[in-house]
């Protein structure tokens, strides 16, 4: 039976932190606040973990999860190598509503789904979601949603939607606007936009110095 944690308040909070860690670690998913919308996640290197998410999600290896870090240093282990622009963006925009793409290390042994050797990440300014990912690390995420319905913008509207697949559920109130991540495409020479979302367009020109065309 799956249980939920008011946040909001400092016992039921380190109750379902503790929860929540100890959950990740059994290979068990668990949802929690973020900065854009509730997340959904898991360990990141547990295989039957990840295929728990995909399924709770209603979703296939073809639409694969990301991953969010809990330090800006975390990604050095993550990835084979960290261009200058990911640096840079880094710097200025996380944690926060940017997403990375960029090579994952072949060292990992993990199974997002279907990344063609790619790891999407992102360190959410999120303090509930910050204080877990410190605890466990790395976690394989997704927002906490059936696919094809509405991204969840509080814990009761997750919990509706996927029940008892995910025994800890984190409260950490309303997450206001539905405004999803901004991902930018490092994998190749020039950064390229695939979805623009919290961060803008302008903001990433700005801060890597020259225009970064928005995929069409």
């Amino acid at each position: 039976m799956s249980t939920s944690y008011d946040c909001s308040q400092p016992e039921p909070r380190r109750e379902g932190l503790a929860a929540a860690s100890g959950a990740v670690r059994a290979g068990q998913l668990v949802v929690f606040p973020t900065d854009t919308v509730y997340g959904i996640g898991c360990d990141a290197f547990s295989s039957e973990a990840v295929r728990a998410l995909l399924a709770a999600k209603g979703r296939g290896a073809s639409m694969p999860a990301s991953v969010l870090v809990g330090s800006w240093h975390t990604i050095d282990g993550l990835v084979s190598s960290v261009p200058q622009a990911a640096r840079d963006l880094i710097e200025a925009f996380w944690p926060g509503g940017l997403s990375l793409v960029l090579p994952h290390a072949p060292s990992l042994s993990w199974e997002l789904g279907d990344t063609r050797g790619t790891v999407m990440l992102r360190m959410p300014l999120h303090p509930v979601a910050l204080e877990l990912l410190r605890e466990v690390g790395p976690m394989a995420q997704s927002s906490a949603n059936r696919s094809g319905s509405p991204p969840a913008t509080s814990m009761e509207q997750a919990r509706t939607q996927l029940g008892e697949a995910v025994p800890v559920y984190l409260d950490g109130g309303p997450s206001g606007d539905p405004v999803p991540s901004t991902i930018v495409d490092l994998t190749a020479v020039e950064p390229r936009i695939l979805r623009e979302g919290a961060v803008t367009a302008a903001q990433i020109t700005e801060a890597l110095g020259h225009d970064v065309p928005v995929a069409g």
